[in-house]
């Protein structure tokens, strides 16, 4: 705590004297818009951030986690390229709600580090990520924040004439490529919109050697991998949306129809050994390795061989139904309302399947048939804007219900429904002196389902193995009660030095995952056990953030420390427990041979900071900005271990050059080596990462508008390992990438 009080003070003086330095100039204010609250940005006290239309549109295709895993403060738990699941600040998982246009998207990656999060970025308009007060009007248990995905497919202003866009992308690393279209118009009073994307990306490239094993069975500890590229990494999808509305002055109306296909492989897969055609391997070789990590970089290392010879991969059908509208209305206090209703069914398919040339039964797959995940929810919600001149408030209620359900041979989960209720509110107040940010929220949460566990008759005494134990059911029906708050506070301390301040209380019920999950999860590798008596989850956050602006200077500093009490997590089993020759070993107690995990909890503390700096310097024909960042966090239990699979230290440099119809921008990420370590987990190098945008918008006399975009991600072609991730070691991130993409504007 002393380090923290006296790294604040030093900054603070070291703003309050680059203050007095300064003229009173100030650099233009840019007014972005947020789509969740209908306000300025720069309204809202809690950190947050927004990728743009012309950012969005000028990324490469990839993964949601890869899109926001350059800002501060935001990584990605990447499993390949198609998955990219987004951290804010060490919160993962369902801490951390994706959201399109303020609604929760129910897709099945809430089930598995491998499960793609289904987001649609053609034509989208920009991004949002929101802490804070703004976070717990839209979303339940949102510890870590929201992801917001924000496009006008229900267009809530009337198009002007017709707006078409056309677009390709090709990818070298991948050989990849996509194309895009969208139109918009309104005929007759009713705004039409469609969109279409297509993209087939193939295997990608990595840095000879960057695929690491580990070989139990030949004594060495790990090998590298000469292979130039990751098996089983490819990623092809097909999206459409369809909407329409109605604008008047007593509000809006409108629906959309989405859909989204994908075919996807899967470069990981943990696999059971077979003991029957290998009774005396489990003698000779006791898993005597160093760890079983929380990675996964060190299990089975033999299984890569044959997996080189299968096919891995998932397909995925999501289709949505919305109905939005706004009434606009003048009856004193109330001042209009917002509602949606939202239909969602979504699909994936995990498959097996031998290549040509393989030998056959090697793997066992065949005969067993795919495993499906499937999510059929409805949701519906209003929000009330009971607004006065000096009191912007809204309360808003919500009611979900999911059907989650795995069918198949490798089911780790029987079906489960759960059913959400919600009221929040939310406040904002500009006084003289400050202006005040708060939220409530109320959750009541009911999750009904069962879990199966087999009871051995015998009771220890001596009996055939391959005698069938009985399988009991226990029936889980739990109801969870939580209310959250979160409040904001900011104040301009002169013109050009501002301060927020937050804190948050959020309670987040365990994820269905958590308490009936029993059974072999091979894309972790290991069987997984959950525990339907866990505790609600409770985080106390605090943050404070300082923003300085004068004569083209500009910084950002926050600090925060986030006290989680019964935090979740999934824990491996000691080396010790894990014994193939012994069927009594508690790691193995389901007859599965594979590490044994279970869902634990403990008290945990996450502290950290975001620092920005930098300078814009005004040209004859554009301006040219240098900016540096960085980005901390560590994450301790309250036994003193640390938290599993927490991203290390980040410097950001960048250089951006600015003018009308250009802008370029060279970036470099250097991340640290993360060796605060959870038990089993190995420690994973830093690396650097240097990526390259170039856009040139060219304007002809006939309207027409062509964008030309040339990217470069990874220009030296670095072995980078993402520690987030379960896979780090067999699927390290891709190599270097060039690209170019093209768009029409009509």
């Amino acid at each position: 705590m002393n380090r923290l009080v006296g790294l604040v003070s030093f900054v603070l003086i070291g703003v309050f004297l680059a203050r007095s330095a300064a003229a009173d100039e100030i650099i233009e204010e840019v007014i972005v818009q947020s789509a969740i609250l209908k306000s300025e940005v720069s309204t809202i006290a809690d950190p947050l951030h927004v990728i743009g239309e012309a950012e969005l549109s000028s990324n490469p295709s990839q993964s949601l986690g890869e899109t926001v895993d350059g800002l501060l403060g935001v990584a990605s738990a990447d499993y390949g390229a198609a998955v990219g699941q987004p951290i804010i600040r060490g919160m993962s998982g369902t801490r951390v709600r994706v959201l399109n246009n303020g609604m929760v998207i129910r897709d099945v990656t809430g089930l598995g580090a491998d499960h793609v999060n289904e987001v649609d970025f053609n034509h989208a308009q920009q991004v949002e990520i929101i802490k804070g007060p703004a976070s717990l009007l839209y979303s339940n248990g949102v510890i870590g924040g929201i992801v917001n995905v924000v496009d006008e497919t229900i267009a809530r202003t009337d198009v002007e004439g017709v707006d078409i866009s056309l677009g390709l992308e090709t990818q070298s690393v991948n050989e990849g490529d996509a194309q895009t279209a969208s139109v918009a118009t309104n005929i007759g009073g009713l705004n039409l919109f469609a969109a279409y994307s297509d993209s087939d990306l193939e295997n990608y490239d990595v840095p000879d050697g960057a695929i690491i094993h580990e070989d139990e069975h030949v004594g060495e500890d790990e090998h590298d991998e000469e292979s130039g590229f990751v098996n089983n990494s490819d990623f092809a999808t097909t999206k459409s949306r369809f909407g329409i509305s109605l604008n008047e002055d007593w509000g809006h109306f409108g629906l959309s129809y989405s859909n989204s296909e994908s075919l996807y492989g899967i470069p990981f897969h943990g696999e059971e050994h077979d003991e029957e055609e290998a009774p005396d391997a489990a003698s000779d070789d006791d898993h005597d390795d160093d760890d079983h990590d929380g990675d996964h970089d060190d299990d089975h290392g033999d299984d890569h061989d044959e997996h080189e010879d299968e096919r891995i991969f998932s397909t995925t059908d999501f289709n949505i139904v919305n109905l939005e509208g706004s009434l606009t209305l003048d009856a004193g206090i109330l001042k209009g309302i917002n509602y949606f209703f939202r239909d969602s069914e979504y699909e994936l398919t995990e498959q097996h399947e031998e290549e040509e040339g393989a030998h056959a039964g090697h793997a066992g797959h065949e005969d067993e048939g795919p495993t499906v995940f499937t999510n059929d929810s409805t949701e519906f919600g209003a929000t009330i804007d009971l607004s006065t001149d000096a009191l912007n408030q809204k309360i808003s209620f919500n009611s979900s219900q999911e059907e989650i359900a795995i069918i198949g041979a490798e089911a780790f989960m029987r079906p489960t429904e759960r059913t959400e209720n919600t009221i929040g509110y939310f406040a904002s107040r500009s006084f003289e002196a400050f202006n005040l940010d708060l939220g409530l929220r109320h959750d009541m949460a009911n999750t009904k389902g069962s879990l199966a566990h087999e009871e051995d008759p015998h009771d220890g005494e001596p009996h055939d193995d391959d005698e069938p134990h009985e399988e009991e059911i226990d029936i889980i029906d739990r109801d969870d009660s939580e209310t959250s708050f979160a409040v904001g506070v900011s104040r301009d301390i002169s013109e050009t030095l501002s301060i927020n301040l937050g804190f948050a209380s959020v309670g987040r019920a365990p994820a269905a995952t958590e308490m009936l999950m029993n059974g072999p999860h091979l894309a972790t590798g290991r069987f997984e056990e959950g525990n339907p008596s866990l505790n609600a989850e409770r985080s106390n956050n605090v943050d404070i953030s300082l923003n300085f602006q004068n004569q083209g200077f500009f910084g950002e500093l926050t600090f925060y420390a986030n006290s989680v009490s019964d935090y979740i997590y999934l824990m491996d089993e000691e080396d010790d427990d894990h014994d193939n020759g012994d069927a009594g070993a508690s790691a193995d107690p389901h007859g599965h041979d594979l590490p044994h995990a279970e869902w634990l909890q403990q008290d945990a503390d996450f502290n950290g900071y975001e620092l920005e700096i930098g300078k814009t310097f005004d040209l004859s024909r554009g301006n040219l900005t240098l900016s540096y960042g960085r980005d901390s966090v560590t994450a301790e239990f309250s036994d003193g271990g640390n938290v599993p699979r927490i991203i290390p230290a980040r410097n950001i440099y960048s250089i951006a050059y600015l003018e009308d119809t250009l802008s370029v921008r060279l970036s470099l990420k250097d991340v640290g080596k993360q060796s605060d370590t959870a038990i089993g987990e190995t420690a994973t190098e830093g690396y650097q990462m240097l990526n390259l945008r170039a856009n040139k918008s060219i304007q002809f006399d006939s309207g027409l508008v062509l964008n030309l975009t040339a990217f470069g991600n990874n220009l030296m072609d670095e072995v980078a390992r993402n520690h987030s991730s379960f896979v780090k070691n067999e699927v390290p991130l891709p190599g270097r990438n060039l690209g170019v993409k093209f768009s029409i504007d009509i």
